[in-house]
């Protein structure tokens, strides 16, 4: 049956046509919601591409800091799939798919320099801010990874610092001092399929794709990551037409942050 099912979408591909009517390059309609979450955490966002939603929430913790990096801050990225939003996902620890994602959300931010981690050091090899991105997929209708990306990136931009006092944090207590921010670096993911390239693609999409590109970009146009998935292989040819469109297109997804 799946066989049956991946030649109508290659039929329907070679067509130039996808099933939900958009262009090849075309994403579903994007939509941020900040501040879902301003109990329980420091910053949190709501994305939602299409029918795929995705919640992230970030949470601020005093630690100390690593001993290669004395003066700076540091980042986690913790990814949860939850089984409400796919039947493809379980309870438990987190799978090969969690963790995938989760590294692509943290390679994307940290290589793509979004925070300042000098600014996050409190107490030269004594004390750092610890940024704790904790994401939450409640719908996967395809492309988790764009959507996910834009959901940390959010939250990021909405979280503010908690007041500190006597050496405890006061968490619900938020003051007016927002994370340091240094830059906004956005991915896109561009799946083949056939000989079809296609941007956000859907969950039949990702189903049946041959291999995946996701690509971190600064507002430059400067590449900050990469991340291969699928099985097949891809030609130098065909990483560069997958990295310029998605180069293209995070210059469109760049409006949703004004």
């Amino acid at each position: 049956m799946n066989n049956v099912r991946k030649d109508h979408l290659l039929a329907t591909l070679a067509k130039g046509v996808r099933y939900d009517g958009r262009s090849f390059q075309e994403y579903r309609p994007i939509s941020i919601e900040y501040k879902i979450s301003s109990k329980s955490a420091e910053g949190s966002a709501r994305v939602k591409i299409g029918k795929t939603e995705v919640v992230a929430g970030v949470k601020l913790e005093i630690g100390e800091p690593y001993p290669d990096t004395p003066n700076e801050g540091t980042l986690m990225v913790n990814v949860e799939l939850l089984p409400l939003s796919s039947p493809e996902f379980e309870s438990g620890p987190p799978g090969i798919d969690a963790m995938e994602l989760s590294r692509v959300v943290d390679r994307v931010l940290r290589e793509g320099e979004a925070l300042d981690f000098e600014k996050l050091c409190i107490e030269s090899g004594k004390k750092m801010w610890i940024v704790i991105v904790d994401i939450y997929p409640i719908n996967d209708d395809g492309n988790l990874f764009d959507a996910a990306a834009l959901a940390a990136l959010a939250a990021l931009r909405d979280t503010h610092f908690p007041a500190v006092a006597d050496e405890k944090v006061h968490y619900g207590k938020l003051t007016t001092t927002k994370l340091p921010l240094k830059h906004l670096p956005l991915s896109c993911t561009i799946v083949k399929t056939g000989d079809a390239f296609l941007a956000d693609p859907s969950r039949v999409e990702r189903e049946f794709e041959d291999a995946r590109l996701t690509v971190g970009v600064l507002k430059d146009n400067m590449i900050c990551a990469l991340q291969k998935g699928g099985d097949a292989g891809l030609t130098p040819e065909e990483i560069h037409h997958m990295i310029a469109l998605a180069q293209e297109k995070t210059q469109e997804l760049r409006r949703l942050f004004p």
